[in-house]
């Protein structure tokens, strides 16, 4: 095996075609195929930091996959190879790694943006508030310093949208901006409501997600989740509201938020816990599934960081989360 404790590496950005490689990589998504031959072969995404790459292995026994993590870091050999105008990476040998906290850096991607400036950005946002007990919950959760410190570090998701540190946070910047335009221009949609639950939706992901590491599922995200784990979080921080300072949300309003966390993900198909009932849930649902969806598209078609070497390549894979693959071009580009 190669010293996997080189400190240099090729970033996965930096790939080219017909490339040897090897080193520490996070493996994604880790799956057994069959091949027309009907043998069992691996399928992947390998990241960094940087980007992430599709992965092949033609030739595995079962008894070797099952060593490997489905999300975690591996060490690998192999080389890229063009595939219908994507890059890949042929793996020849791979095995489960534990990198060092250096080499995790190289590994983990956090946001391009200013933590600091987006909290103070949803601090700002979240200050416009007009209802007294409404703002009094919303300060309830900003002055708990252990859960804004997860909230400012914590991804948005495991794999799919915002999946690098400080995307939970930009996320819901991203979410807070969207309502503070779209509300305006439905007159009887309750602001407050809206804001305050775009604020909270996704906070039980400080819980439900393992980020100083490879990015996990704890054992509450496992047996509960971020969308009833959000909601306990809420009853909690109500009741800890009127403890200390003797303030008390109007009848039917902790329902009426809890609602808003339990039916963010639109349907039971896609996690909802209920289907949203009321035209704030709905609005938050939407703009949730729009923020995630042009995230994932964009990230996908046009990364923020170009590669080293573009292959002219049209359309991606094909996106799970999209249910298509897309094409990559935009055609008023210069």
């Amino acid at each position: 095996m190669a010293n996997i404790f080189d400190t240099s590496r090729r970033f996965v950005r930096d790939f080219g075609p017909n490339e040897r490689i090897d080193g520490i990589f996070t493996i994604k998504n880790a799956q057994l195929g069959k091949t027309r031959q009907d043998k069992p072969y691996l399928r992947c995404l390998i990241a960094d930091k940087t980007g992430e790459v599709p992965g092949r292995m033609w030739s595995i026994e079962e008894a070797a996959f099952n060593k490997l993590p489905t999300e975690g870091f591996v060490w690998l050999e192999g080389e890229t190879q063009p595939y219908q105008g994507e890059l890949q990476l042929i793996i020849h040998s791979i095995e489960r790694t534990d990198p060092s906290p250096d080499q995790m850096r190289d590994l983990l991607p956090s946001t391009s943006h200013d933590v600091k400036a987006m909290f103070a950005e949803v601090q700002r946002l979240v200050g416009t508030l007009k209802h007294p007990a409404v703002r009094a919950l919303a300060e309830t959760y900003l002055e708990d310093e252990a859960l804004m410190s997860a909230f400012r570090a914590a991804p948005a998701a495991k794999s799919m949208h915002h999946a690098y540190l400080g995307g939970l946070l930009e996320h819901t910047l991203a979410l807070l901006k969207l309502a503070d335009a779209v509300c305006p221009l439905y007159p009887r949609i309750n602001r407050d409501l809206v804001m305050l639950g775009l604020f909270l939706h996704d906070l039980g992901k400080t819980r439900e997600l393992i980020y100083d590491r490879a990015f996990d599922y704890s054992e509450r995200g496992e047996m509960i989740g971020h969308i009833v784990e959000g909601a306990i979080m809420l009853h909690d921080k109500a009741q800890q509201m009127m403890a200390t300072k003797g303030v008390r949300l109007p009848a039917g309003a902790l329902t009426v938020l809890q609602h808003i966390i339990l039916s963010h993900h639109g349907i039971p198909e896609y996690g909802a816990a209920k289907v949203p009932m009321t035209p704030e849930a709905i609005l938050v649902s939407m703009l949730d599934n729009v923020d995630a969806k042009t995230t994932i598209a964009l990230s996908a078609a046009r990364p923020e960081e170009s590669r080293a070497f573009d292959l002219r390549g049209n359309f991606t894979e094909r996106l799970w989360a999209l249910d298509t693959k897309l094409y990559r071009p935009d055609p008023l580009a210069e």
